[in-house]
C-alpha cells in the first residue's frame, strides 16, 4: 500500500476491507488502473482510493459520510504524498 506505508484507520463502526480481498481486487483490475479515474465509495480510510493511486490510477475521490473517518483519509492522503479528492456526504 503506498509504498509500504502504513495508514491510519477510522475508530470503530468501520470494517476495512482484508488485505487478501483488496489483493484480489486489485490483481483483477492491474491493466485497467494505470490512468484510471477512481471512486472510492465508503472510504472508510481511504485504502482503497489510495493504492489505486499508488498503483498508477490518474485520480481519485473519496467519499464517507464520517467526518472523523473523512479527517482521516484527508490525513492519509497527505501522509503518503498521493493526491485525492475527499467527499464527505451528509
Amino acid at each position: 500500500m503506498a509504498k509500504g506505508r502504513t495508514i491510519r484507520t477510522p475508530p470503530k463502526g468501520t470494517r476495512p476491507m482484508t488485505g487478501r480481498a483488496r489483493e484480489s481486487v486489485f490483481s483483477i483490475l492491474a491493466n485497467r488502473l494505470p490512468g484510471a479515474r477512481v471512486l472510492d465509495l465508503f472510504a472508510g480510510s481511504g485504502s482503497l482510493g489510495l493504492e489505486s493511486l499508488s498503483r498508477g490510477a490518474e485520480r481519485a475521490v473519496f467519499v464517507e459520510n464520517s467526518r472523523s473517518a473523512a479527517a482521516i483519509i484527508a490525513s492519509n492522503i497527505e501522509a503518503v504524498g498521493l493526491g485525492g479528492t475527499v467527499v464527505r456526504v451528509t
